[in-house]
């Protein structure tokens, strides 16, 4: 299996316009389980934050590739140049919010993968912006951009001191971080873990954080479970879901906290790979 090796540098979220600066909470006050949902929140923000302008840049497509130089008739001046990408930026929005598109021949044409991310992402961030405020008792927040909008939920993350709407908060930006991340190309994080799998006795088992299961990446293995499609199908492979892992811990010879500790969907993991 052919995992990325791509690292991403960490990068602060910047100052709000009040000049005060989002950090997360204090591990010292407060209780820890709520202080560490609002840590692993601001991480997954801050993935998101560096993820999805490389998103627009994706969506928008160029009028002809950097590479290819065209033959300059002598005489004729400079060939004119391609739009920058604040031009591109902006006739995105355009297109967003008018559903025009600019004149011009065009040599790659806008994936539909990309725009369906960009749009559910804009979307999620949106009602999550406004969910926030709501829960907080705070007026309706003013229209602004997808960052404008992380940056206030992200400001707003010590005064969310209720458990459920901090885990509202971190499942809705990791699940938007991991689309962002899918649709640019990057691979699921993938964790080794020890023992031996109980089927066919390999060092193969894997745990899959996105999934939260623990898989056998062997080709060849095979379980005695009816009910399993690795029977029947090449491609598939035996996976392990939570409610079974202290029983593969026994039988693999692994450990369970290891275990559960390979299988947590953290973004300081997803953002250093």
């Amino acid at each position: 299996m052919t995992t990325s090796n791509t690292s991403t540098s960490t990068t602060p979220i910047t100052p709000q316009p009040s000049g005060r600066r989002t950090t997360a909470p204090d591990p010292g006050r407060g209780n820890g389980r709520s202080d560490s949902t609002a840590a692993d929140a601001l991480l997954w923000i801050e993935l998101l934050l560096r993820q999805f302008p490389e998103l627009l840049v994706e969506l928008a497509p160029s009028y002809r590739s950097p590479s290819a130089l065209r033959a300059t008739p002598a005489g004729s001046g400079p060939a004119p140049a391609g739009p920058t990408r604040a031009e591109r930026e902006e006739a995105l929005r355009a297109e967003q919010a008018h559903g025009l598109t600019p004149s011009g021949s065009r040599t790659s044409p806008v994936r539909l993968h990309i725009s369906d991310a960009v749009r559910d992402i804009t979307d999620g961030v949106i009602e999550l912006d406004e969910a926030v405020h709501d829960r907080l008792r705070m007026p309706r927040p003013r229209r602004e951009q997808v960052s404008g909008r992380l940056l206030r939920v992200a400001g707003l993350l010590d005064r969310a001191a209720d458990d459920v709407l901090l885990e509202h908060i971190r499942d809705e930006a990791r699940r938007m971080a991991r689309r962002c991340t899918r649709a640019l190309g990057g691979a699921e994080p993938v964790v080794r873990v020890g023992g031996r799998c109980p089927w066919c006795d390999s060092v193969s088992l894997r745990a899959f954080p996105a999934r939260r299961a623990v898989l056998c990446v062997n080709p060849a293995c095979r379980c005695t479970d009816p009910a399993c499609d690795c029977r029947t199908d090449p491609a598939h492979r035996h996976a392990w879901s939570e409610g079974a892992w202290a029983r593969l811990a026994a039988e693999s010879g692994g450990d369970l906290a290891e275990l559960t500790g390979a299988t947590a969907d953290t973004a300081r993991r997803e953002g250093g790979r």
